[in-house]
């Protein structure tokens, strides 16, 4: 087992709440998490249809055979439970329940309704290269990292991009699209997952996406928060704070998994990665990631923008911390050019942002300290601070 770097904070979580429920994407090593983190408790996987049907029929008895707690591997299928949870850990101060879940929506709004106060709220991503880094695996380019992806089964069994993720697509479309939504048309929703592969990195425009996926605008948004809703894709969103009037105010289109978007866009290999005319927006989707998961792995909620102005000015990528802001310009390029801090100098007069939280991630291996910021090479993101 990779050693993931949630699991202490899983744990500790674990002895001051009565309900700890973890989220995200389906073979995100959710399961494998909490069974090595709780092994005295029992597992029961709601996936089983037997089971999911003792439990909804039956509650009270489906849960009295776990007097002491269980974990309940996707939860979201049997909201029923949640209020009887609730009368156990109100009255059973001893009870554990650990809750997974990959269907984001679903599960979040049934504990918000039933178990607020009593659950703490994790979610869990494919494993980030510092998890990787530690297991021993590494990668000689960047691009095979974003070729490869990050799902722990691609490297626990050995399995190769190009058999791992046309499966995954499918077992999603049958599970949780069926289970979100009533789409009749598969193969068209289908065609919209690769339309959002093609736009990685972009500003998103509901109509012009609608348009060449043959459908509404109302439809793509549906589809969009159905993708949200199952960890597929997320919506990087601009800062809040203008500068300008003319700042950019749509958010952009990121996936959760670089590799997923090389296989929906048809790469077979990492060497394809290398020529493509996506390379940087996939690049800046891997950066993004890690950053994404540094936050979670800590228990802590991503507060990750965007900034961009109509007169062509941007940041990538900023990084919040209470009234702290790290700028961090992503560039594909392997080696350094004095004109990759160009934005980040805008940036600094525009915002009176300092030098040391200005940073350039790029292809390269060295990290400098410049006179504009710091170049971090992208084995080294650690470095990059709020």
């Amino acid at each position: 087992m990779i050693e993931r770097l949630l699991a202490p904070k899983l744990i500790e979580l674990a002895q001051k709440f009565p309900v700890v429920s973890l989220m995200g994407p389906r073979q995100s090593g959710k399961t494998t998490l909490v069974r090595s983190s709780f092994p005295q408790l029992p597992y029961v996987s709601l996936e089983e249809p037997d089971v999911r049907q003792f439990a909804l029929t039956d509650p009270r008895g489906f849960l009295a055979n776990y007097p002491h707690g269980v974990i309940l591997d996707e939860a979201q299928n049997t909201p029923q439970l949640f209020s009887y949870i609730q009368t156990i850990v109100d009255t059973k101060p001893e009870a554990q329940f650990i809750l997974t879940g990959s269907a984001n929506f679903l599960l979040m709004e049934q504990i918000t309704q039933t178990l607020a106060g009593r659950s703490a709220l994790l979610t869990l991503l494919p494993l980030s290269l510092v998890e990787l880094g530690h297991s021993g695996r590494s990668f000689a380019q960047y691009e095979e990292a974003i070729f490869m992806g990050q799902y722990p089964r691609l490297y626990d069994r050995a399995l190769h991009p190009t058999d791992f993720y046309p499966s995954y697509i499918q077992t999603y479309v049958e599970r949780d699209v069926r289970l979100l939504k009533n789409i009749t048309d598969l193969n068209a929703f289908i065609r919209f997952v690769q339309l959002c592969a093609g736009r990685v990195g972009q500003l998103l425009n509901y109509t012009s996406l609608a348009n060449d996926a043959g459908i509404s605008p109302n439809t793509a948004k549906a589809w969009l928060s159905l993708l949200e809703a199952s960890y597929i894709v997320y919506l990087l969103r601009p800062y809040h704070q203008n500068f300008s009037k003319q700042v950019i105010k749509s958010p952009k289109l990121y996936f959760y998994d670089s590799g997923l978007v090389c296989s929906l866009l048809g790469l077979k290999t990492a060497e394809q990665v290398a020529t493509h005319y996506l390379k940087g927006a996939l690049f800046e989707n891997l950066v993004i990631n890690e950053f994404m998961k540094r936050a979670l792995n800590q228990g802590a909620r991503p507060s990750l923008y965007f900034w961009q102005d109509s007169t062509g000015n941007e940041i990538d990528c900023l990084l919040k911390e209470g009234e702290n802001v790290a700028a961090v310009e992503i560039k594909a390029g392997q080696t350094f050019n004095q004109s990759f801090f160009r934005h980040l100098r805008q940036w600094q007069n525009l915002s009176g942002s300092p030098e040391p939280n200005s940073y350039v991630v790029y292809g390269g291996d060295r990290t400098w300290s410049t006179q504009d910021g710091w170049l971090i090479g992208w084995r080294d993101l650690e470095r990059v601070q709020v």
